[in-house]
């Protein structure tokens, strides 16, 4: 069986100083440009059965830096949707929560383009992604290279390995790095995690 390859894409302004960035489109800074280069090393000579990214620019602009151009748009690709909390980091959600976190809490609903997602929703998007790259993990032909963003990933590491979506909190995920969901004996494991080449 292939392995699952996950790209989280680079640094953008809002990541950097730590702002929820669900479905605000913003661009990589240029630390974010770079550290998606620098990615370009791990996949030259690779040869992906699939690439799939969030069609969020960050991602799609990761992606091609990266030396993976042509991936194909999946939506349930997308990050989190932080719903009131887009833009806001957990330093301002504590002034008023202060025992908040998104794994356990959740996000209040936003406006029409922010409604907010809970964690079992994320996860149910996750489990369709890694239904429909099953077959082609399966099939041995290549690895699967899922370029997106640092909670959903998380998530859908925990999927991955029959962990429920809240387990996600478990898994610490930087900007531009390449982590690896592999198989042992038949079992889903973590090859790699926060790898840059």
């Amino acid at each position: 069986m292939s392995d699952l390859l996950l790209v989280r894409h680079g640094e953008t302004a809002w990541s950097a100083n730590g702002r929820h960035t669900g479905r605000t489109d913003v661009p990589l800074t240029a630390r974010g440009v770079e550290e998606a280069i620098s990615l370009a090393p791990y996949f030259q000579g690779r040869r992906p059965a699939l690439v799939l990214t969030s069609p969020l620019r960050r991602a799609v602009a990761t992606a091609e830096l990266a030396g993976l151009p042509g991936a194909g748009i999946d939506s349930d690709l997308y990050e989190w949707d932080y719903g009131g909390y887009e833009g806001i980091t957990t330093v301002e959600i504590h002034r008023t929560t202060p025992d908040w976190s998104l794994w356990t809490h959740g996000v209040p609903p936003g406006d029409a383009d922010h409604p907010g997602e809970s964690a079992a929703q994320v996860g149910a998007r996750a489990d369709r992604v890694l239904a429909r790259v099953a077959p082609v993990l399966r099939a041995d032909d290549g690895d699967v290279v899922l370029v997106a963003h640092g909670h959903f990933l998380r998530v859908l590491t925990a999927r991955y390995l029959r962990l429920e979506p809240e387990h996600g909190r478990l898994f610490l995920l930087r900007t531009g790095t390449v982590s690896t969901l592999s198989t042992e004996h038949g079992l889903p494991v973590i090859a790699g995690w926060n790898t840059r080449p």
